[in-house]
């Protein structure tokens, strides 16, 4: 029986990820669900409501809040064109002031009127970046079936981001050439590889590029 060694929906060393986003992916869609192993009953089928903080002057950081927790991943290199991405940091709220100003603003790259308080609520939070001349919050519905092929987490999602419905088709591991087979294995090869954050910013207008159909 095939042993899954990487746990999916969890956060663990650095991964590459492959991620396009698109009107229709079927064909490779049935392609991954054809391929994939068993995976946990939990990952089979998710759905969450997110608000990702985008900032004018950055995309080497995604950060988001998910279920009440601000959840951080930065940039690490990129390899081949593929992105490896780290865990920077989840937290829930009630959030301090230090975590803020050493771990959340910093990834953000901008600057913060001075934070007043030890710790600030999750609405007190989004009403700083709301009044911020450089950052966005943006609404995000995610609906995800998790697979497994080559030992690579795979995705498809049904997503709308401030209103706009798209798809989304991914896989991601932490051995390079176990992505880069999946991808052919996926019949990918075509398809630009970009990520929520840039994708999000082509949507909203802040980007003046297409998405991959």
């Amino acid at each position: 029986m095939f042993k899954i060694n990487m746990q999916i929906g969890k956060s663990t060393k650095p991964r590459f990820e492959f991620r396009t986003f698109g009107h229709t992916f079927d064909k490779s869609a049935k392609l991954m669900a054809d391929l994939s192993v068993d995976v946990p009953e939990s990952v089979r089928e998710r759905s969450s409501e997110e608000i990702y903080i985008l900032s004018k002057t950055t995309e080497l950081s995604n950060v988001k809040i998910r279920h009440d927790e601000i959840d951080i991943k930065t940039l690490v290199h990129t390899v081949d064109g593929f992105e490896q991405w780290n865990p920077l940091l989840k937290s829930g709220f009630p959030i301090s002031t230090e975590v803020l100003n050493n771990e959340v603003f910093p990834v953000l790259n901008v600057e913060h009127p001075p934070l007043i308080k030890e710790q600030y609520s999750l609405e007190e939070f989004l009403a700083i970046v709301c009044a911020h001349p450089q950052l966005e919050k943006i609404n995000v519905h995610k609906q995800r079936f998790g697979f497994m092929v080559n030992k690579t987490i795979c995705e498809v999602g049904n997503v709308v981001i401030n209103g706009v419905r798209i798809k989304t088709i991914s896989t991601e591991s932490t051995e390079l050439a176990d992505v880069k087979k999946t991808i052919a294995d996926l019949e990918l090869d075509d398809f630009e590889n970009i990520n929520y954050v840039q994708a999000i910013k082509r949507i909203i207008g802040w980007e003046n590029k297409p998405l991959a159909n």
